[in-house]
């Protein structure tokens, strides 16, 4: 029996072709891009879901407020981990461990295995390793946190003394290359020409299924930070007031053990031991639990150079695939019903012959199983492809390939689901119908306004609310990004690049002399130093008070420090008073608007002269400069100051002369930054170059935003294309049941425009409906959206008409093509069997 039902439907899609085409592509757009989405959310879910107990693993973060700003931050004091371990109860495992940024490793008699080693090379002589990554001092509780497979060496003992580094299989390769692993323990490296460690063991890397944000490869003794004053002072090891991102704390909470009770812990903590330091300095901090399966997520807090995902985005692709697979389903239920007209008799002799609805049922149900199969094969091939077309969502690491378990099973649940669900509705319909009825051809006789036509009718309104929303939706993130993009920030940013000068050397001589060097070159109009450009990823705070004579009003300030070039080079007017004098430290300031108003302020002119308290120290404003943004448009411009603190100056700025300037564009910037790189190369041989252009970097700021608009594209092509099937499929079924009144009124004299105008008149109430639900329900989700930005574009009237215009002259030459058809059809024939 159910080899008849696949031959019966083999050749009931051999004989209806171009139905049967639209049906599976249809279905394997949303297939694929089903398909797609799932490997996206798969990847990013999968992380950090290996390790033993790890839905009893938190991470210790901070959370703090100063002045109404909060801020957060994934770090902790290095002494609180000393607190846990001997006051915290319910944790059955405390872990600490500290990010190291190691400048240069030195691997002594190994330089063959150096990346900058030539032919010829003396084995004998040292490696040396520029800025090695991933690097971090733990002990022996970091491996009992993660499962790490022991190659060489004891967990027990590899790092318990000072001088102790486990490295990672695929770091012990880089530096002792062609070499068995074991013959590897006991020999050193040194980092920094200060600090020397011996190899005590090594681990097997995480193979590709064992996915995590812990990406790190060497391991040193902590031992080693706890025994070196200099390393202690270095990462203020002591202080209560020093809270370092690179510092990390996790807690192996006990079984039964509520994170609430451990908060309450550490908020006692946090009072006994940070209580006077909160009241003196007027802040308030928090250490809270963070769960290890929000790590790969939370960007508040962050991670160690890995890209995270964000829930949100994801969620939202999960949506568009549900809305790509429903848009399909309806697609091919309104194409299926549209086809029963010429599967009447098929159904009725089947009826009177004994067949049961059940078993047309099944009939139907394995057709609709023939086209979802044959559409995923289809969308396995097209998978590639849109990985490309994704390639911005894509993360690092994903791979497509049906050896993977878990793919194999998704795609059989894909068809089953989609073949049930796109199928049900037309198989129950069609197989209800009267034998009688359907053996005189007339399964769709009757008012056009039945429940089945209702039915069809929503399904296709529904279609296009869907796509009108991604249209609307699509149109005006644009239309935010592209306000982000040429809004005036109010500085300069043309021509303008920088790099940094290595902040582990704190020799101003080096500094300036790089400076002085720049400024001498062809190419170069302006060069500054400074600690950041205008519009920089740092945050550098610091509280200030103001007393006016009846309150003290107290700031917290964003810095900039910058060299006398640092406005002009920028073009920041001064609204107010005069520009820094040149001086190494801060002893005056120059503010922002936005700080003229929060000291209560009405002109600029009235805050030149006046007093701040800046670390115990009396400082005047002898300047305002125009306010300008500091962030990405979704910070609000802040009180700021500028000063002259020059030993945290390493960001080395440079203006290029352009046409007209005595310089130019293009091989020529190219020869001014290879000038650059060659001093650098001189003066910090140890160190690399790297440099940003100011305009790409404001780009690059919004690439969350460019991708997101990037995928509302593809969403709304897809969401198009399948629903313009969709309405095809309902057009064919209405000219297919008007086929004699078209002729009747052919013969009585109606003109093939009059014919197509009544036919499309229908339609186009359907798109227009569509429209009206669609425009509010996108106006609130853009809304939404754009409360994320603190200066944003307006939502205008023009954007949801031109989405809607648009999709209405998409619906009407879909609609035209195929009424102009039946319109222009010999009426003879349609009329021939009355």
């Amino acid at each position: 029996m159910l080899k008849n039902y696949f031959l019966v439907a083999l050749r009931n899609l051999r004989h209806n072709k171009l139905f049967s085409l639209i049906n599976i592509l249809g279905l394997a757009i949303g297939i694929s891009a089903s398909l797609v989405i799932f490997l996206i959310v798969q990847y990013d879910f999968s992380f950090d879901r290996f390790e033993p107990d790890g839905d009893r693993i938190y991470r210790v973060v901070s959370d703090n407020v100063y002045q109404g700003n909060t801020g957060h931050t994934r770090g902790t004091h290095a002494l609180l981990a000393d607190v846990a371990k001997k006051e915290l109860t319910g944790a059955d495992l405390v872990v600490s461990f500290r990010y190291y940024n190691a400048g240069k490793l030195v691997v002594p008699g190994n330089e063959a295995a150096s990346p900058s080693a030539g032919p010829g090379t003396n084995p004998a002589n040292p490696a040396t390793f520029h800025n090695p990554k991933h690097l971090i001092f733990a002990d022996e509780a970091y491996f009992k946190l993660l499962p790490y497979q022991w190659l060489a060496g004891s967990p027990a003992t590899a790092l318990a003394e000072p001088g102790r580094v486990v490295l990672s299989e695929s770091r012990a390769l880089l530096y002792f290359p062609n070499q068995p692993l074991n013959s590897i323990v006991g020999r050193t490296l040194t980092y920094d020409d200060t600090l020397t460690a011996q190899v005590t063991g090594v681990v097997r890397d995480f193979d590709s299924l064992q996915r995590t944000d812990f990406n790190f490869k060497e391991f040193l003794s902590l031992a080693t930070v706890l025994d070196n004053p200099a390393l202690r002072k270095q990462f203020y090891w002591d202080k209560w007031s020093a809270t370092s991102s690179d510092q990390q704390l996790y807690l192996r909470l006990g079984k039964g053990v509520k994170p609430a009770a451990i908060e309450a812990q550490l908020k006692a903590f946090c009072n006994k031991y940070e209580g006077e330091s909160e009241k003196k300095n007027n802040f308030t901090e928090t250490w809270r639990l963070q769960p290890m399966s929000d790590l790969h997520f939370n960007r508040d807090y962050g991670n160690f150079n890995v890209e995270l995902a964000d829930k949100p985005t994801l969620y939202g692709l999960m949506l568009i695939a549900a809305f790509l697979l429903l848009l399909a389903s309806i697609n091919f239920i309104n194409l299926t019903t549209a086809q029963g007209t010429q599967r009447a008799r098929e159904i009725g002799i089947r009826k009177t012959l004994g067949s049961t609805r059940r078993q047309l049922v099944l009939q139907f149900l394995s057709e609709t199983f023939l086209i979802t199969l044959a559409a995923t094969m289809l969308s396995i091939l097209l998978t590639p492809l849109l990985l490309k077309a994704f390639a911005d969502f894509i993360p690092t690491g994903l791979h497509f390939s049906l050896t993977q378990p878990f793919l194999t099973v998704f795609l059989g649940l894909l068809v089953l689901l989609v073949s049930l669900l796109a199928g049900i509705y037309p198989a129950l319909v069609l197989s209800s119908s009267k034998v009688l009825v359907v053996l005189k051809n007339q399964a769709y006789a009757g008012t056009a306004k039945t429940r089945g036509a209702w039915v069809r009718q929503g399904l296709t309104v529904s279609q296009f609310v869907i796509a009108q929303f991604f249209i609307m939706g699509a149109l005006l993130v644009s239309k935010q990004i592209r306000y982000m993009l040429d809004k005036d920030l109010g500085f300069n940013k043309e021509a303008i690049l920088s790099f940094q000068l290595p902040y582990r050397d704190t020799s101003m001589l080096r500094r300036v002399y790089m400076l002085d060097q720049v400024k001498r070159l062809p190419g170069v109009r302006m060069a500054s130093l400074a600690n950041d450009v205008p519009f920089g990823w740092g945050w550098w705070t610091q509280g200030m008070e103001y007393k006016d004579g009846k309150k003290d009003i107290q700031l917290a300030m964003e810095m900039k420090a910058g060299d006398p070039n640092y406005l002009r080079m920028f073009r920041i007017p001064l609204l107010a008073g005069r520009d820094l004098l040149p001086n190494d430290t801060a002893r005056e300031l120059v503010i922002n608007e936005a700080a003229v108003h929060a000291l209560g302020f009405r002109q600029p002119q009235e805050a030149i002269g006046k007093m701040i308290n800046w670390d115990d120290r009396l400082m005047p404003i002898v300047g305002v400069m125009r306010d300008f943004h500091a962030h990405a448009l979704s910070f609000e411009i802040k009180p700021m100051a500028l000063c002259r603190m020059m030993n945290r100056a390493n960001d080395l700025i440079v203006t290029l002369r352009t046409k007209g300037e005595g310089g130019g564009h293009g091989e020529d910037w190219q020869g001014t930054i290879a000038a650059m790189k060659t001093l650098f190369a001189s003066t910090y041989p140890q160190d690399e170059f790297s440099y940003n252009f100011l305009d790409e970097s404001i780009a690059n700021s919004y690439n969350g935003q460019q991708r997101i608009s990037r995928l509302l594209r593809w969403a709304t092509g897809l969401t198009v294309f399948i629903s313009c099937l969709g309405l095809l499929g309902l057009v064919i079924y209405v000219t297919n049941r008007r086929t004699k009144e078209i002729g009747i009124r052919k013969v009585l004299g109606a003109s093939v425009t009059q014919i197509t105008a009544i036919l499309s008149k229908e339609f186009l109430l359907l798109v227009a409906i569509a429209f009206a639900i669609a425009t509010p329900l996108s106006w609130w989700a853009t809304h939404a959206w754009l409360q994320d930005y603190a200066y944003k574009t307006t939502l205008s009237w023009w954007v949801f008409a031109l989405g809607g215009g648009a999709l209405l002259l998409i619906a009407l030459i879909v609609i035209c093509l195929r009424t102009f058809r039946a319109a222009t059809a010999n009426p003879v024939k349609s009329l021939r069997s009355e």
